[in-house]
């Protein structure tokens, strides 16, 4: 039986105070990164599934870290490469936005089915890498929510 995404997921953007960001390379379109970002699975809290993400696709514990609700969706068309994992006649997604502050940057573990690689960027850079523009929205945020909570 067909097991389909609900469109609800959550995008975490992992930063380090000096606001190097980690970015993720997609296994299954090499050369597109991105943040940490999936869909809710049953009826797990956006927080459920923000934490359960990192852990997944980094291998990082996010309740041993500052993980912040930014408070903020993203309503988004499904990019037609991914639609088909989606209930029928589905064509938008709500996304939410996460923040998971590091004290520093940390090696990760990627889960290969998900990830080639990742690296730690500064976040004006990590901005324009991602392929996302809600993504690289997020991002853009960072020095302002960092310095004004």
């Amino acid at each position: 039986m067909q097991s389909f995404k609900q469109p609800v997921s959550a995008l975490v953007v992992i930063y380090t105070p000096a606001l190097d960001v980690l970015l993720l390379e997609r296994a299954d379109f090499p050369g597109y990164w991105q943040s940490v970002t999936g869909s809710r699975n049953g009826d797990e809290t956006l927080r459920e599934t923000a934490i359960r993400e990192v852990s997944e696709e980094t291998g990082l514990d996010a309740t041993r870290y500052v993980l912040t609700d930014w408070k903020l969706q993203n309503e988004y068309e499904i990019y037609r490469q991914w639609i088909y994992r989606y209930p029928p006649g589905t064509t938008h997604n709500t996304e939410h936005v996460f923040g998971l502050q590091l004290p520093q940057q940390v090696a990760v573990q990627l889960s290969p089915r998900e990830h080639l690689h990742y690296q730690w960027l500064p976040w004006n850079v990590a901005a324009e890498k991602v392929f996302s523009p809600s993504n690289r929205t997020a991002i853009l945020q960072l020095p302002e929510r960092i310095h004004h909570g």
